[in-house]
């Protein structure tokens, strides 16, 4: 028997797994929000890049254009993976936001939000879930990837368990992805670890944001003071079991949000946790 080149292929496929393996840490635009109105586009995507970000997220381009963005990214070595994109467009404009995502140059589409009345029901959930795999068998054609950033009000009860289990299992999994943003598991009650191994490899985002100590859990609000956005490790998060269920279960994007009205103090801090613990 021949080992030579069963050890290659072995090496070949380790090191395209070593490849993979996440470990930068980007940042979701949305946490500077303000300096991008205050202080323009330029200046804040400067402060990105001084932070030594590389990856970005987008919530919007700021009064610019899908290619006036991408170049001033581009002029600072910065990479659009994704974006959000409001769920009223993937309903009314879903042409525009392919077409918009594609010039981007994105990886990934996403959207954080779907508008409901009152407490989210099943009817709501039914209707997003046929939206989302319409806009992901859309965007596929591009090669880009739909998710979904749950953000709390899912964890409805519904049947055995939460609409959120009903969501994931009427979204077409080839078509649709999620984005779990840490603080939005905790602030309603649930356990990030559990729900990344309960559906290990439909979860290819992470926000990474940390909850005040001391604020009380279980709203499903999808709400919370901004204010209650902490530097990482200084919260209520177990970060070392959360991130290593999330290497564990196919994440393969990390980004800070950080909403808080101090996020530039605060970020710089929360990338020296982040590369404490083995992140670039």
């Amino acid at each position: 028997m021949k080992l030579a080149p069963i050890l290659l292929a072995l090496s070949l496929v380790f090191q395209t797994q070593a490849a993979e393996v996440p470990n930068a840490a980007g940042l979701q635009l949305y946490s500077l929000r303000s300096q991008f109105k205050l202080r323009g586009v330029p200046w804040t995507l400067d402060q990105v890049k001084n932070f030594g970000i590389k990856e970005v997220e987008l919530a919007g381009t700021y009064d610019l254009s899908a290619e006036q963005f991408k170049a001033e990214l581009e002029q600072r070595g910065l990479k659009a993976v994704s974006s959000h994109f409001p769920y009223a467009r993937y309903k009314n404009d879903l042409d525009n936001v392919v077409k918009e995502a594609k010039t981007l140059g994105l990886k990934y589409a996403g959207c954080a939000w779907i508008d409901h009345k009152d407490s989210f029901d099943e009817a709501e959930c039914r209707e997003a879930a046929a939206v989302f795999n319409k806009a992901g068998e859309a965007l596929a054609k591009e090669g880009i990837t739909m998710f979904y950033h749950a953000h709390g009000f899912e964890f409805e009860p519904h049947g055995d368990g939460t609409l959120l289990d009903l969501f994931l299992r009427e979204t077409r999994p080839e078509f649709v992805s999620m984005q779990m943003d840490v603080l939005w598991i905790i602030f309603p009650g649930q356990d990030p670890v559990k729900l990344l191994e309960k559906y290990s490899g439909r979860w290819k985002l992470m926000h990474l944001k940390d909850l005040k100590k001391g604020v009380q859990t279980g709203s499903l609000s999808g709400k919370t003071d901004v204010a209650n956005d902490v530097t990482l490790g200084t919260g209520q998060m177990d970060w070392t079991s959360i991130l290593a269920a999330a290497r564990k279960n196919g994440v393969r994007h990390y980004f800070i949000e950080d909403e808080s009205p101090t996020s530039m103090d605060q970020i710089p801090n929360s990338l020296k946790f982040l590369r404490a613990n083995g992140f670039e």
